[in-house]
């Protein structure tokens, strides 16, 4: 028979081993407004400078690095001022850079019911959903959305529509940011195809489709 003493640290160190499990169970299965322990950090904490932080490491003091001058971000080149830019020649672009296609409107179509139709409304007469609930709640601080179907908008070239939606105009915001230069030609595209459909005489209906607009 084992001494008292043995016994009394087996029971002991018996009831030790259970600890860690019971500890796992109660992180599981509780709540708590500190965060977790960590034993293995693997890429979860590490070493890093926020926006506008400041750090020791420059003689600035700052942590955000300037872009070093005379090089540009990888896809960034954007030489084509046509696609980039909406310009040709120095000019607002009186055309698209890329071919207008059965794909090109339905992207545009797509882009347009996401990013414009809320303010500009789906057939673009500016009365998309946003500006109706800005209008009901007559808070006098709303500018009502242009009507894409002016011919103030009719008459600007495609790359002024281009730029419009690149870095905005008066109170439209850019979304230069959101919207690729693809899918911001795609959009000038449809809105041409909007402007155009209010705008068709029958001549220019396909002759088998006539009947059935009659």
């Amino acid at each position: 028979m084992l001494p008292r003493w043995i016994t009394y640290s087996l029971m002991v160190l018996a009831t030790l081993a259970l600890l860690p499990f019971a500890c796992a169970y109660k992180a599981r299965h509780t709540t708590s407004p500190l965060p977790r322990i960590h034993l293995l950090q693997d890429m979860d904490k590490q070493p890093k400078a926020k926006a506008q932080s400041a750090s020791a490491l420059f003689a600035d003091g700052r942590a955000a690095r300037p872009p070093v001058p005379g090089t540009v971000a990888r896809g960034r080149l954007a030489e084509d001022d046509w696609f980039h830019r909406g310009l040709a020649a120095g000019q607002w672009a009186t055309a698209l850079p890329v071919a207008t296609t059965p794909a090109l409107l339905a992207r545009g179509q797509e882009r347009y019911g996401i990013y414009c139709s809320p303010c500009h409304g789906l057939g673009g007469y500016g009365d998309g959903i946003v500006a109706k609930r800005a209008d009901r709640l007559q808070e006098g601080t709303w500018v009502p959305p242009t009507n894409l179907h002016d011919e103030t908008v009719r008459a600007r070239p495609d790359g002024h529509v281009f730029n419009t939606i690149t870095n905005g105009i008066r109170t439209m915001p850019a979304y230069g940011s959101q919207i690729g230069e693809g899918d911001r030609w795609a959009i000038v595209a449809y809105v041409r195809a909007l402007q155009l459909s209010q705008r068709s005489t029958m001549a220019a209906v396909p002759p088998d489709m006539q009947p059935k607009l009659r």
